[in-house]
């Protein structure tokens, strides 16, 4: 929007290097407010609501396991800070633990106010909350895809991310979301483009466990491509 207003108010004063101006400088500045808009989530809002997704994916089996807990609450300790953790969870027990969760409207909240590379980093989050006991459960699988969807997030991805968690023989194709049989080309071009998609620093969010958890992801990613590049001689 802005680039074409901008676009038409350079080629009224300047004609056609005026308008060529004035778009690029409508470019920045739609880029300038996504990035702002995108950072303008209240942080409390981000975590009770990460919360709230963990303890759906907990309870899915039917069972609330202790590892589960612990694994949650160190997260949130080793991200936030042990004085802010207390407070998260002084607030989701009193306001948020006893409502049935609403999984799109949790969800509805990251898509308006979060990147698509966020949103990854939240359902890698929770595989590590369901994975966190040894074993991932059918049920929470099923809760984890049904999260991605709500979070508009893409099943290759979803798939990368679960063969973090869940190896087979051929988990480094997967987590580069390219088949066994791709030729060298192809798996170089996959790795750039994950290489780019996991990158923190698009990411865009000033919350550390987001951060923490891109980071993770990406040396996954460089793993990944070591293990196929050592196996294939590339």
């Amino acid at each position: 929007m802005y680039k074409w207003i901008a676009a038409l108010v350079g080629y009224y004063y300047f004609r056609f290097p005026g308008a060529i101006l004035g778009y690029f400088t409508g470019v920045l500045l739609e880029q300038y407010s996504r990035r702002n808009f995108f950072n303008s989530i209240n942080p409390a809002d981000f975590e009770i609501n990460l919360l709230a997704l963990a303890s759906t994916v907990i309870k899915a089996d039917g069972s609330v396991k202790k590892q589960e807990l612990e694994f949650v609450r160190n997260f949130f300790i080793g991200h936030y800070g042990q004085d802010k953790a207390k407070k998260i969870f002084k607030i989701f027990n009193e306001q948020v633990k006893n409502e049935i969760q609403n999984i799109e409207k949790l969800s509805k909240v990251f898509i308006e106010r979060t990147r698509y590379e966020t949103r990854l980093q939240i359902i890698h989050f929770l595989y590590g909350v369901a994975n966190s006991d040894g074993k991932i459960a059918n049920q929470e699988l099923d809760k984890i895809n049904q999260i991605a969807i709500a979070l508009g997030i893409n099943l290759l991805d979803v798939e990368s991310i679960k063969a973090m968690f869940i190896k087979s023989s051929d988990n480094a194709y997967k987590i580069l979301e390219i088949e066994s049989d791709a030729s060298d080309e192809q798996i170089k071009t996959a790795y750039r483009n994950m290489a780019k998609k996991y990158h923190p620093d698009r990411i865009y969010s000033k919350d550390p466990a987001m951060i923490k958890g891109a980071k993770e992801k990406f040396q996954e990613v460089q793993k990944a491509y070591e293990i196929i590049q050592k196996e294939r001689g590339i």
